[in-house]
């Protein structure tokens, strides 16, 4: 039976679940920009310090498995938890610069745009896309153009921010992609641990070669670091999976998008990043844009018998 033919459970522990997970990933955007570290030093502490957290668990119940995947069998899974890690990292060296360059507000809308992007790769896969998501594309894409457009009279720096968001909600759609791909035959916390790992060393690498500053940063970027850690990268995550269980992942997807709002408001009252009125009526033009690309399509794949269409996984959180 497929996720989204399930009925919603809306008991007290499953919706707590939720509201616990919007704010942590919602709190992400705003950690980084409060942050005093270059945002490739951010992600990559991010993803490292996540790795240390999981592997000893993973490595105690899954052993099995991470043998199994480098056998000439779970070759080619293991290849898409590689490709995976690979997207995952370009994700974050988009994305997180994209948050110290614009607002936190903008940023987070434009990398909300992923389900779209996720709807083009299955269009180029081969996959038929209904009408209401060419419209929701359609209506994104303005949304986009709108919220994009009003940080043009303020800095080029501004607009190079927005360009990253977008870029980063490209990556994850193809994160995603690879990740649906792995995570049909191996366990979430394999796949995790392998992705992030991969993920943590081509971070590091970057700022190996680009001279980013990796250490010395001042105590309370540190507790940022640790609070993007615990928060987003991990108790987000963990209880969107959780909830996955007994919410449809369509119904996830679009809950999923409170993380802009709530984002936008924490920005507001914690940095003063007060949000401009061009910028709100582009960011609500993409969240309605988005939600009828995810809702669209997930009809669509209830009624479909093949293929399910790729609103189907939950988009990445940040």
């Amino acid at each position: 039976m497929p996720p989204d033919s399930r009925r919603p459970t809306l008991d007290p522990l499953t919706t707590g679940a939720v509201g616990l997970a919007v704010i942590a990933v919602s709190s992400s955007a705003p950690l980084i920009a409060y942050a005093a570290a270059p945002a490739l030093a951010i992600a990559f502490w991010r993803n490292v310090l996540a790795v240390a957290v999981l592997s000893p668990f993973s490595l105690a119940r899954r052993r099995a498995e991470f043998r199994a995947l480098v056998g000439l069998a779970g070759r080619r899974e293991g290849l898409f938890c590689v490709l995976s890690g690979v997207a995952l990292a370009a994700h974050f060296a988009a994305w997180m610069p994209s948050v110290q360059l614009t607002s936190v507000a903008a940023a987070t809308a434009l990398v909300a745009t992923q389900p779209v992007w996720q709807g083009l790769i299955a269009r180029a896969q081969g996959r038929r896309l209904p009408p209401v998501v060419w419209v929701g594309i359609a209506v994104t894409v303005g949304g986009a153009v709108i919220a994009t457009g009003a940080d043009v009279g303020i800095s080029a720096r501004a607009v190079v921010g927005d360009l990253l968001a977008v870029a980063g909600g490209v990556f994850g759609a193809v994160y995603t992609a690879f990740g649906e791909r792995a995570r049909a035959s191996i366990s979430t916390t394999t796949y995790t641990t392998i992705c992030y790992g991969i993920c943590a060393l081509i971070l590091l690498v970057i700022c190996l070669l680009g001279g980013v500053r990796l250490t010395g940063f001042d105590g309370r970027t540190w507790l940022a670091i640790l609070a993007l850690v615990a928060g987003a990268q991990l108790l987000g995550h963990s209880m969107f999976n959780y909830v996955l269980h007994r919410i449809p992942a369509t119904t996830v997807s679009v809950l999923i998008l409170l993380e802009v709002p709530g984002a936008a408001l924490l920005a507001w009252v914690w940095l003063g990043q007060v949000p401009r009125a061009y910028a709100l009526l582009g960011m609500s033009l993409l969240l309605v844009g988005v939600a009828v690309v995810v809702l669209g399509g997930a009809r669509a794949g209830r009624r479909a018998t093949t293929t399910a269409l790729p609103a189907d996984p939950a988009p990445l959180t940040d």
